[in-house]
């Protein structure tokens, strides 16, 4: 089955631009020029993944963004922003709020599909490691997507979780920054350095107390340690 793709963008040509070529590369599109009438249609539905304008006529893409990073049952749908605001602090805003990616206008067509391949991308599970237990407290269900601490379900965003994934699959491991990107977005990355440590202060926030199993590495990246 087609990846369903939402669309939000209050700018017809922009909607229609994106849909165009999302359409050509074999994906489901369905777009909204308001933030009313996506939220009408995520009540029936639920897409694959969400390309939010962060300037909408009603309500703010980043409160959008918040809503639905705060919902249990659709915070694990990837966000990509797109958006003509390109300051630095309004990228990191958004990755704080649990955005995947950001794209600012005006765009490559061409790289946000690349983005969109990238975002959707997910390792190929191994049935055997589907779920990994760290310490006495912290258990990862690969096939679920899910993250336990002490029995209680806690809600990663995609990103948080891959990011988890991945130092967990080589405990004691140091993973650079570099290393981390390219685990998360391959070639088609184009973003800060920064945006891993956002990334990571946002997963310790919500592991708690076992924060303390990622350890940052000085000048080098992260690692998980028991």
């Amino acid at each position: 089955m087609k990846n369903l793709i939402a669309v939000v963008d209050d700018e017809p040509d922009i909607a229609e631009l994106v849909s165009v070529h999302l359409t050509k590369a074999r994906f489901e599109v369905k777009t909204f020029l308001s933030g009313n009438k996506f939220y009408d249609f995520l009540s029936r539905h639920r897409p694959d993944l969400i390309i939010l304008d962060l300037l909408l006529p009603d309500i703010d893409g980043l409160e959008i963004c918040k809503d639905l990073k705060s919902n249990p049952e659709l915070s694990e749908i990837p966000i990509i922003m797109l958006t003509a605001k390109g300051e630095e602090m309004d990228k990191i805003l958004g990755l704080e709020l649990g955005a995947d990616d950001y794209v600012t206008k005006p765009f490559s067509p061409r790289e946000l599909i690349a983005r969109v391949k990238a975002v959707l991308r997910r390792p190929k599970e191994d049935k055997e490691m589907d779920k990994i237990k760290v310490g006495d407290s912290l258990l990862i269900d690969r096939a679920k997507h899910e993250v336990w601490v002490k029995g209680y379900k806690i809600n990663l965003t995609t990103t948080e979780f891959k990011i988890l994934e991945l130092l967990v699959s080589k405990k004691g491991w140091v993973f650079s920054r570099e290393k981390i990107l390219d685990y998360l977005w391959g070639r088609e990355k184009a973003v800060l350095d920064r945006t891993v440590d956002v990334h990571v202060r946002h997963l310790r926030i919500k592991l708690g107390k076992q924060a303390k199993l990622i350890k940052n590495v000085r000048g080098v990246g992260y690692k998980l340690e028991t």
